[in-house]
């Protein structure tokens, strides 16, 4: 994991975002809506004789214009076999394009709610939906795209965190020996799910990337797509006391296995992929302290009660990891 550069969007002022729009035969009005996104900086654009469109420019030195290419292509995929996805748009013969350095995408705006995942039918049709996307996924690898590994998303990042002074000085040794029982036991999960097949993901399936409308669902946001198993775009929808998640997993998974099988051995990989997430999310916050958005938007981070809670989370999955797997 490699420091991002300081104040990575510095010198993204409206006239250059405009210009950049311009640049690829897109023509805004001077309207623009700064929507909810940390890791890339994320435009509504309203022009002078069309619809609004969405405007992405990526964070330098995240993705390899390789990277980000392979997840359009994997979009554009699922958009041809008629799966509700949203496409970055062909302009000036590319979907990724530069101005002045920076990296952009245009995307049709496509509006939507939050889905209702407390209602079994909304959980059903969207587990349909997630198994249809895991068809296309597991017919090609990504080539560019890594995979989600115990490596990257938690050894790593137990690392980075550790060699860059983030913790507390009392802290320090509690939670590194915390992490690295909790590391354990996410390698001792795999190990009892065994073998279980990779495809390409979403990768951040949860339900702000899935927007409702009265026709059903589409999917969004497919930046962090990447090779795993099926169960990481599940476990992100379900929630509460086991019981509820229990009943939440056979909704989707009744949906799901109308069009796809899913192997059960992956529920054995539920709370491990939770922890290696959270482990992931303290380091992807640490890497991007440079960037003045970070310290505002997180003031809670770096903070004594921060890591301790990180403890008492990590001690908690320790013990959820230890427990039966969730059965749907």
């Amino acid at each position: 994991m490699a420091d991002s550069d300081a104040a990575p969007y510095d010198g993204l002022s409206p006239d250059r975002i405009l210009d950049a729009l311009e640049s690829v035969g897109i023509r805004g009005d001077g309207r623009l809506l700064a929507l909810n996104s940390y890791e890339n900086r994320v435009y509504q654009v309203w022009l002078d004789d069309a619809p609004p469109v969405i405007a992405k420019f990526y964070r330098p030195a995240r993705w390899t214009d390789a990277q980000i290419r392979e997840e359009h292509a994997f979009v554009a995929e699922l958009v041809e076999r008629e799966i509700p996805a949203v496409p970055a748009l062909s302009l000036a013969k590319a979907t990724l394009n530069t101005f002045e350095g920076f990296r952009f995408a245009v995307y049709a705006r496509c509006g939507g709610r939050a889905p209702e995942l407390d209602r079994r039918d909304t959980l059903v049709r969207i587990g349909r939906y997630i198994a249809r996307i895991h068809a296309v996924g597991a017919t090609a690898p990504f080539v560019a795209r890594p995979a989600l590994t115990v490596d990257e998303f938690g050894v790593a990042s137990r690392d980075y965190l550790l060699a860059h002074d983030f913790l507390p000085p009392d802290l320090r040794a509690v939670w590194h020996g915390v992490v690295d029982h909790a590391l354990d036991s996410v390698r001792r999960a795999f190990d009892r799910a065994a073998t279980v097949s990779s495809l390409r993901l979403h990768g951040d399936c949860h339900g702000g990337n899935v927007l409702w409308t009265d026709d059903g669902a589409h999917f969004v946001d497919f930046d962090d797509a990447r090779t795993g198993p099926a169960v990481q775009d599940l476990w992100m929808l379900v929630s509460g006391e086991r019981d509820e998640r229990e009943a939440q997993l056979v909704a989707l998974l009744e949906g799901y296995e109308d069009f796809n099988d899913f192997d059960r051995r992956e529920l054995m990989l539920v709370e491990a992929l939770r922890t290696l997430r959270l482990t992931h999310y303290c380091a992807w916050i640490a890497q991007r302290w440079n960037d003045p958005a970070f310290p505002l938007a997180f003031p809670w981070f770096n903070t004594q009660r921060y890591w301790q809670d990180r403890i008492l989370e990590l001690r908690e999955q320790i013990a959820a990891m230890d427990e039966p797997p969730l059965q749907a």
